[in-house]
């Protein structure tokens, strides 16, 4: 279906066009129109479906709509607030809601835009928040802050859109999320976005939504046919090592995003493929914003082939010329395999996802096989074919028990542990690395896009 057809204004339909877009995806098909209509919305779409346009365009139509009506122009001067509100998990998928917001909202004259999140100084977003605003992108922590101290006005939010709810509660901010909607008129539209809504998001929905239209457009055990998937065993550190290095000289690796399950993996291991040749860096939460942006700077302009990540700083990010995602250390939840392979195969572009699992992670690679509902193909590579056979547990039909420590494995993924309060914290000793290995003083990658930062938050 054409946008032409889904009864947007018509300086939206222009920027739509001007983005190179023509017809809309099927989560924006099925979801605009409704939420044109004012309705509270649930909707299940998976990464790379078009979600964040079938938000963003609904939101500024209420702000087109706002400038035609003298009644709701604000007084010179007046401290109001922002009309949209969208809460989002992290600070990368803030940055981009805001650019989606900015691109399809070129032709709305005088509009206001602003984003708040951790890791960046207050002034700037002290004097955002200092005046009208149309779309307020923030996430929940900071937001809370600015509540807190009276900078942040809520009384006149029209639409609260709450992007990737699940990840918001998984990073423990179920109790911010609750605060900031007892903030909002009880009159406002209200649209949730989510891969799953049971249990606590369940929750959360009815707390906040009124007769919520439910939208489903996709799941975790959709096929991802743009994606090929791949499984690689490995014997040791050692084994894995060799075949990461195989994977990124290949030459079809145009950019490779490579995931580890802590920031002191994310650090270490981009500090070893710096040594090796690569233009690479890592990317995780315990960096500060600026780095984080020269960073993301770097991996769309191609001037970075490689990008370690961890899941969290990874979140929201969308390059087409990502080619390759690697897992390196597998997620500690099944969910997350799907939101990483998804970095890969966008914008109709064929991608690879690789895990390097070694046999203490077959329990995980177990459950990722049930939650998906599809095997993950095993292969090798010729002279690093793995010495042990591939774990039983990972060949058994789908629907049994997971993977337990009775065969002699452990019920978890090698080096992981919950994230306490949402952030992912390096923790003990180093997982990878050796004897005598040890990460750069001040945990960041060297090389030309890894600067050595600041010691601010």
């Amino acid at each position: 279906m054409s946008f032409d057809s889904l009864n947007l204004h018509e300086a939206l339909i222009a920027a739509v066009r001007d983005a190179g877009y023509t017809e809309a995806t099927e989560v924006q098909v099925r979801a605009i129109p409704p939420a044109l209509e004012g309705r509270d919305l649930m909707v299940s779409s998976s990464t790379g479906s078009g979600k964040t346009a079938s938000f963003v365009l609904p939101a500024l139509t209420r702000v087109l709509a706002a400038r035609n009506d003298p009644a709701q122009r604000p007084l010179k001067g007046q401290i109001n607030g922002p009309r949209i509100l969208v809460l989002v998990p992290t600070r990368e998928l803030a940055i981009q809601v805001s650019k989606a917001a900015v691109t399809y909202g070129r032709h709305v004259r005088g509009l206001r835009v602003a984003t708040v999140v951790g890791g960046v100084p207050y002034g700037l977003q002290l004097r955002q928040l200092s005046g009208p605003l149309d779309i307020l992108i923030a996430t929940p922590g900071r937001l809370m802050d600015h509540m807190q101290s009276g900078k942040a006005i809520l009384s006149n939010v029209e639409m609260l859109v709450l992007d990737e709810a699940d990840r918001m509660l998984d990073m423990g901010f179920i109790d911010d999320i609750n605060f900031i909607g007892q903030a909002l008129p009880p009159q406002r539209q209200t649209v949730m976005y989510s891969a799953t809504f049971g249990g606590t998001v369940g929750r959360l929905a009815q707390t906040l939504l009124r007769d919520p239209q439910r939208v489903e457009v996709s799941s975790h055990t959709d096929t991802h046919a743009d994606i090929e998937q791949r499984l690689h065993w490995a014997d040791d550190l050692q084994h894995k090592n060799a075949l990461l290095d195989h994977l990124l000289t290949d030459k079809d690796v145009d950019q490779a995003l490579v995931f580890t399950s802590t920031q002191r993996d994310a650090d270490w291991l981009a500090d070893r493929l710096h040594e090796l040749g690569h233009r690479v860096a890592s990317l995780h939460g315990g960096m500060p914003q600026g780095r984080r942006n020269r960073v993301l700077h770097g991996l769309r302009t191609r001037d970075l082939r490689v990008l370690v990540a961890t899941d969290v700083a990874a979140r929201g990010i969308d390059v087409p010329s990502i080619s390759h995602v690697i897992n390196y250390g597998l997620p500690m939840k099944a969910e997350d395999y799907v939101h990483r392979i998804g970095r890969t195969g966008r914008a109709g572009r064929a991608g690879l996802a690789v895990t390097l699992a070694e046999r203490r992670d077959a329990g995980m690679i177990h459950n990722i096989q049930r939650f998906t509902t599809q095997r993950i193909p095993s292969a090798v590579v010729q002279g690093l074919e793995p010495k042990r056979p591939e774990p039983q547990s990972v060949t058994k039909p789908m629907g049994q028990k997971p993977f337990g420590a009775k065969a002699g494995f452990a019920k978890k993924p090698f080096g992981k542990k919950p994230f306490g309060g949402g952030a992912d914290r390096p923790f003990g000793k180093p997982a990878f690395g050796g004897p005598g290995r040890k990460p750069a003083s001040d945990g960041q990658a060297r090389g030309p896009w890894s600067p050595r930062p600041s010691n601010g938050r």
